[in-house]
């Protein structure tokens, strides 16, 4: 059965609903605001549907470790040495069976509007995706609102050995955690015995850069022991987050973005994911991996139905748009991965990955506007938008722990101008016209059949020779087809216009079954119509603006 694209928007609840303007550097939730769940009102959520979505990503749910007060709740109070910005990183969970109080109304009705939000989401007609953290947990994780005989986490280790598969954490038995580096004294935050650190650092001294606000959870993998495996019988963390998948599906959240899923040993996900898609067989689980040699074993063993395409098309579009690798570099990105296409997730931006428009990265938003219609329409692997990528966020506010960094951050309480912008449609002509790009890129990518459905035929290696009309260092092209449905796309990263003589090979005619002749094809960024003469014998006349893209459709 072919696999239908589907198209992704993240949002930070956080910051996305956040209208407050004044907004101070380190500033507390009651200084710069913070956005609710209650603010995806069923009108915001149908314009995201109408913007050309399928599912929306939820970023930071899960409550978390914050430097905010809210024991007044019965919500135990974090020590603020082990907690990253006034707000905290939503991926250093403390209560993994709870959703964040700063996203809340009514603190002690929580769950109650996280409830009527995932329902508003699929009146919507939207799925919902929420962020799953299996790799590491807050300094102070505890669960205050987990059901009655659930075990937590840590709950019952053995402290007094620094591996046993059914611990739930890596201890260093006769050690305390040492934060004096990062704090420059040795600090309140007393742990004894020390654990491992989330990033991996077996060490009771992890320092700045590493994820020292978190703790790595034991999936039976023995690293001080050449990561030697134990995973008969089930180790004890492997049910627990199982119980933890199968708690937040039972609401009805409809896919689960893994944080960090390659830093878990596969065959948990083996086990894991079978179990939730057996009582839930329509959810999804998109993870987040790095590892290009690792991508076929999570798709085919571990059961995840999307992978992060960043190393390999994010990496590779960013330096084209960045003029620093040629356009033709793309062909090789989706050679490489051929057989798992369908299983990609294309994006440009999203919270960890610096902001197109930033000096860090491109500098001009529009810069991206070829590079997104290649990530999106290429083939039939997912597409994501990052809330503010569609106006241009710039990222560069100097917010508190994340400062100047061409990101929008995650640590901090902060209005986003962006995002302000998107929320009262208050657009600038230039922000208009990169919205309206974005929406009109997105809808054709769900809804055309040639983009959802079709299959794709790269034109690049006809058109190498072809100098003089077609510059493979700044121009890429390829067809998408689908019953009577074609698309020609023209991608052009050059800063001038260009009337290009695009060659489409006698192949492409005979594999995708083109009928030569003049077609009169719609420009679906433009609503031109547009007259097309496709023959195997002479070059096709395509024209194309500066950094942006031409997306021909036509039946054939």
């Amino acid at each position: 059965m072919t696999k239908k694209k589907i198209t992704i928007y993240q949002v930070l609840p956080r910051t996305y609903t956040n209208s407050v303007t004044t907004n101070i550097k380190n500033g507390s939730k009651e200084q710069n605001g913070v956005g609710k769940m209650n603010d995806f009102t069923l009108e915001l959520l149908t314009r995201i549907r109408e913007q050309g979505f399928t599912h929306l990503w939820y970023t930071g749910l899960l409550e978390h470790a914050t430097q905010t007060d809210y024991s007044a709740f019965g919500i135990r109070k974090d020590n603020d040495e082990v907690v990253k910005g006034r707000a905290g990183s939503p991926y250093a969970v403390k209560d993994y069976f709870d959703i964040d109080p700063d996203l809340a109304v009514d603190v002690p009705l929580r769950m109650t509007e996280f409830k009527a939000l995932i329902k508003r989401t699929h009146k919507a007609k939207l799925r919902f995706v929420m962020d799953f953290i299996p790799n590491h947990v807050a300094r102070e994780y505890f669960s205050d609102n987990k059901s009655a005989g659930i075990v937590d986490l840590g709950e019952g280790d053995d402290t007094s050995i620094a591996f046993s598969p059914q611990n739930n954490f890596y201890y260093f038995p006769n050690a305390s955690l040492h934060l004096d580096s990062i704090l420059g004294h040795p600090g309140t935050y007393v742990e004894h015995p020390a654990k491992a650190t989330g990033n991996d650092r077996f060490s009771e001294w992890p320092e700045r850069n590493d994820w020292y606000e978190t703790i790595k959870l034991n999936y039976g993998v023995d690293y001080l022991d050449n990561r030697s495996e134990h995973f008969s019988p089930l180790p004890s963390t492997w049910k627990k987050m199982t119980n933890i998948l199968l708690y937040w599906a039972s609401f009805g959240v409809d896919a689960f973005r893994c944080d960090m899923a390659e830093m878990v040993p596969v065959a948990f996900w083996e086990y894991a994911i079978r179990q939730v898609k057996l009582k839930y067989p329509k959810i999804e689980f998109i993870a987040e991996i790095y590892n290009p040699n690792e991508y076929r074993n999570y798709i085919h063993r571990g059961g995840f139905d999307y992978l992060y395409n960043k190393v390999g098309l994010y990496d590779s579009l960013r330096a084209v748009i960045r003029g620093e690798q040629p356009a033709s570099c793309i062909t090789a990105r989706w050679q490489e991965i051929n057989d798992i296409r369908d299983n990609m997730l294309n994006f440009l931006e999203n919270h960890d990955e610096q902001r197109i428009a930033s000096p860090f990265f491109a500098g001009s938003a529009e810069k991206a506007r070829p590079a997104f219609a290649v990530s999106a329409l290429l083939d039939r692997a997912a597409t994501m938008v990052y809330g503010g990528q569609e106006v241009g966020e710039v990222g560069m506010d100097d917010e508190g722990f994340s400062g100047k960094d061409g990101r929008t951050t995650i640590f901090d309480y902060w209005g986003v101008k962006g995002l302000q912008t998107l929320q009262h449609q208050t657009f600038s002509p230039q922000e208009r016209q990169l919205y309206d790009f974005y929406q009109r890129i997105v809808r054709f990518a769900r809804d055309n059949k040639a983009i959802s459905e079709g299959e794709s035929f790269d034109l690049m290696y006809v058109n190498y020779a072809n100098l003089s009309d077609f510059n493979p260092e700044k121009q890429y092209a390829f067809l998408r087809k689908k019953g009577r449905d074609v698309v020609l796309v023209v991608a052009n990263f050059d800063d001038q216009p260009h009337t290009l003589r695009i060659n489409i090979p006698s192949h492409a005619f005979d594999h995708l079954k083109l009928r030569k002749g003049t077609k009169m094809a719609t420009e679906i960024l433009t609503d031109k119509a547009v007259s097309l003469d496709l023959s195997p014998d002479k070059p096709t006349l395509v024209t194309v603006s500066p950094n942006n893209a031409t997306v021909l459709h036509f039946k054939n």
